[in-house]
């Protein structure tokens, strides 16, 4: 029961737990081994004294060079099976700790990366887990070892001389009530000052995101001031953090070590009444030395775990968020895709209000109407990007939330408006449509999505780096690319974003020929925001408000006197006449 609060409180895995609990038995047996070397000194300082007072021999110098060599050897290996079970271990795993959160991130529904921020997630991944892979190699283990092995060395100094005992320890107690009384103030620091070390990188990241339109606006100077005042905020939470905990650290460490003033008055007095001998306040002289110097460091650490347990809730908040899961398998009868009934919300703003139609295989589907009537979001829900709050999708009659995103995806292809590239080769690039083509299938796609007369110009061709996100093409560029992928994919559906809303003329021409041979025999759900460019689909479904309001083939719902798509065509139509 301990230990699985420990897990939790901490954000430990199974391997975690088991690490930790190999630190806390080795830092015992350290400090064990360590006070036993006190113990040994002892032993002999009292036979050297016995020869001073009575005449007892001294001890022969093989034995105290034995049991100093005796001493030293255990010290060693103990030491460094400490070292390894406290920071091997923990150094060993904290890569399989990203990684199984990267995979963590990758399997949770998009919904959840709606609600937080890139700079945000990325500070749990760096940021929170290299505050508590600090906590995990040396604090745990260390701090419930330096408890275990003072408990067993204050029983054995009570029934030394119990009265020696409590002079020497009683700090020990008031030092950590002292600092546990502060957890609570500590936390609120730590969380204030996560706060504004996120705004930081908020701030860091929209700039640069955002720089070509704060200098076209001349907002330089703006942006830089607000940036400027979120870093000076995060470096007041941060000293103020720091000062209030290390004035409790500070102030518990005072407290512990006036147990050596007391040690001594203690011992003194005793000595003066003829209750104790010399060596008696030696002995103890002896361990005060070092049975307080594990809680030096542990004072500091136990502070330290206060404020980790903001980090650890954060990272506990991912790994507690349900996953999209389902069937590894996926055998569907054809590809037509149905929407029944289907509901969904963004938290609590309905953006779906029991959608039903039918997109055919072999066919397009377009997906018309105002912004914000719920197109986008249908597309993403046919791919099981989000999960639907009510009714059913099916694809060949199989419904899709039984089935593993990542499984139901080998049967998508996405061309979105919006491309993301990756700052490697345009071959690269391409070959991302599917892992493992060969050479000649991603120039045969890249061809056939008429990328030939572009990469031909390209200093080294196809194995040209096109820069972040594609930062070296331009649009239409960056589009061909992103079909070329589509077409090496060759997946049986096809969701589109109107890839050439964005286009001029001759780029479009060119993508819309590309598209051609991409969509031939698919099953194609188009989301369209340019009426003309969706007039020879086979069929139109019109959404408004998050509900579908008509459908039908193009023709016919032109001849409609009350269609909304014949409304929304001529609307268009009329503003392309407008001129300057």
């Amino acid at each position: 029961m301990f230990w699985k609060k420990v897990q939790t409180k901490y954000a430990l895995t199974d391997q975690g737990v088991k690490n930790t609990q190999q630190g806390t038995f080795w830092t015992v047996i350290v400090n064990l081994v360590v006070m036993a070397g006190m113990g040994i000194l002892y032993t002999l300082m009292s036979r050297f004294m016995d020869t001073l007072t009575g005449g007892a021999p001294l001890p022969g110098a093989l034995l105290f060079i034995g049991l100093t060599v005796i001493f030293l050897a255990l010290s060693f290996l103990t030491h460094l099976q400490q070292y390894r079970a406290t920071y091997g271990l923990v150094y060993g795993e904290i890569k399989t700790i990203r990684i199984s959160l990267a995979e963590r991130l990758r399997k949770l529904p998009l919904g959840y990366f709606g609600k937080r921020d890139l700079a945000d997630l990325t500070e749990t991944i760096m940021g929170d887990v290299n505050r508590l892979e600090h906590v995990w190699s040396h604090c745990l283990g260390y701090l419930y070892g330096s408890w275990i092995s003072t408990a067993i060395i204050a029983v054995c100094l009570f029934a030394f001389d119990w009265r020696m005992a409590l002079a020497c320890l009683w700090g020990v107690p008031v030092a950590f009530a002292l600092l546990y009384g502060s957890r609570k103030l500590a936390k609120k620091k730590s969380e204030l000052t996560k706060e504004a070390a996120i705004q930081v990188a908020d701030g860091i990241q929209e700039t640069l995101e955002n720089i070509r339109e704060i200098r076209a606006t001349n907002q330089e100077a703006r942006f830089i001031d607000g940036l400027n005042g979120k870093i000076d905020y995060h470096e007041k939470t941060m000293l103020s953090g720091e000062l209030s905990t290390g004035i409790f650290v500070n102030t518990a460490s005072v407290i512990m070590r006036l147990g050596v003033a007391t040690t001594i008055l203690m011992g003194t007095n005793l000595i003066l009444s003829g209750q104790i001998d010399f060596m008696r306040l030696f002995m103890f002289l002896l361990v005060i030395t070092r049975v307080y110097a594990p809680f030096d460091q542990a004072l500091a650490l136990i502070a330290e775990m206060f404020i980790s347990q903001v980090s650890a809730n954060r990272l506990m908040e991912i790994r507690n968020t349900p996953t999209a899961e389902g069937a590894e398998t996926f055998s569907p009868k054809g590809h037509d895709i149905e929407f029944e009934d289907v509901r969904f919300a963004y938290d609590d703003q309905q953006v779906l209000r029991g959608v039903s139609f039918t997109a055919r295989e072999g066919e397009v589907t377009a997906l018309v109407g105002p912004s914000g009537s719920g197109k986008s979001t249908c597309a993403r829900l046919a791919a099981r990007l989000w999960d639907i709050g009510g009714g059913t999708i099916r694809v060949g009659g199989v419904d899709i939330s039984t089935i593993d995103p990542e499984v139901l995806l080998t049967d998508y292809s996405m061309v979105f408006q919006d491309v993301v590239l990756f700052d490697d080769t345009v071959m690269e690039n391409i070959r991302l449509g599917r892992h493992g083509a060969t050479d000649l299938e991603v120039l045969a796609a890249a061809k056939a999505a008429n990328c030939d007369e572009f990469v031909s110009k390209l200093p080294q061709g196809y194995q040209t780096p096109i820069g972040e996100n594609g930062a070296k093409l331009s649009g239409g560029e960056r589009q061909r690319i992103s079909i070329a992928r589509a077409l090496l994919k060759d997946a049986p559906i096809v969701l589109l974003d109107e890839a050439t809303a964005s286009l001029d003329v001759e780029n479009e021409t060119k993508v819309q020929g590309a598209l051609s041979r991409l969509l031939a025999g698919k099953t194609v759900l188009v989301i369209a925001h340019r009426m003309r460019t969706v007039e020879a689909a086979d069929q139109i479904v019109v959404l408004a408000d998050g509900k579908v309001v008509e459908s039908g083939r193009p023709k016919d719902l032109l001849r409609r006197e009350d269609s909304m798509f014949r409304r929304m065509t001529k609307l268009q139509a009329s503003s392309a006449e407008w001129s300057i």
